[in-house]
């Protein structure tokens, strides 16, 4: 089998979205409102955790910003404090009822960070949209009313690609890749990229994997920088430079639905988190 740590050129090669990827491509800075899909289609890579933080992070340096939480475990939601039993509308009742988003919003503890909540019902509307009109659009349409809003916008996105994260794919512009520096990270991102470049190709034209971070990285394995610099090899300048640590305090915050940022400020996971908001927007609102 495969070294997991590696991923191949001809792995790359045979996947239609690997000539999008430039190695030495340089990291864009798209104008406000950016609206990015946070997806990976691994479970448990920490893509909440990052949806999360990262938002916190960004709603610190002044940004308004609006997690949609698209993951019909609700994490996202629950990691900021709302209580996802309690709603009166959520991200279901957007998608399948056509409420509009800015009355299922919610605000968080964090100042300038706002949640579109998830609810369980979610977890049935992937049959449900099957027979919907303009099923793929659903969450664009619905942003569409409030993007002026926010300064950015970070789409949860469940671990699969069903209907709902093609419609986070649909309503983005860019799409944030987590990688944990762990075995079998790689594991999966080809189709990754070949899910992008369909999304792209058949929806949304100017959709792009923007960014990619590099999580649960552990300083005392050799296979972390292996991993890291595998990926960075490839994806060159959409690597981002701060790499999130794996830490305790990181996976003990969201039982006390606050982002790192809150719950421990001087952590090391809240230093990256801060790092990388800075370095994904390139600075203070």
């Amino acid at each position: 089998m495969t070294d997991p740590a590696s991923i191949s050129d001809a792995q790359l090669e045979s996947d239609p979205a690997g000539d999008e990827a430039p190695a030495a491509a340089p990291r864009s800075r798209p104008p406000l409102p950016r609206i990015l899909a946070v997806a990976n289609q691994k479970g448990g890579v920490g893509k909440t955790t990052t949806t999360v933080n990262l938002g916190a992070a960004l709603a610190d340096l002044g940004y308004r910003v609006l997690v949609v939480d698209l993951d019909p475990q609700g994490n996202a939601s629950t990691g900021l404090g709302i209580n996802i039993r309690g709603l009166q509308a959520s991200m279901y009742d957007v998608i399948l009822s056509d409420v509009p988003i800015e009355d299922c919003v919610e605000a968080s503890s964090v100042k300038n960070l706002f949640v579109a909540p998830a609810s369980l019902d979610l977890a049935g509307a992937e049959i449900e949209l099957v027979p919907a009109f303009s099923r793929e659009l659903r969450l664009k349409h619905a942003l569409e009313e409030v993007r002026d809003d926010y300064d950015y916008v970070l789409i949860d996105c469940p671990p699969s690609l069903g209907l709902l994260t093609i419609n986070g794919m649909a309503a983005a512009g860019e799409v944030l890749v987590p990688i944990q520096c762990e075995y079998y990270a790689l594991e999966g991102l080809g189709q990754l990229m070949r899910n992008v470049g369909l999304v792209t190709k058949n929806l949304n034209p100017s959709l792009d994997i923007t960014t990619i971070v590099l999580v649960m990285y552990d300083a005392r394995t050799k296979l972390s920088d292996q991993v890291a610099q595998e990926v960075r090899d490839h994806f060159g300048a959409k690597v981002c430079k701060i790499m999130i640590p794996r830490t305790v305090r990181l996976s003990e915050a969201p039982s006390f639905g606050q982002p790192i940022t809150a719950f421990d400020p001087s952590s090391r996971g809240a230093v990256a988190y801060r790092e990388l908001a800075r370095e994904v927007s390139g600075g203070p609102a």
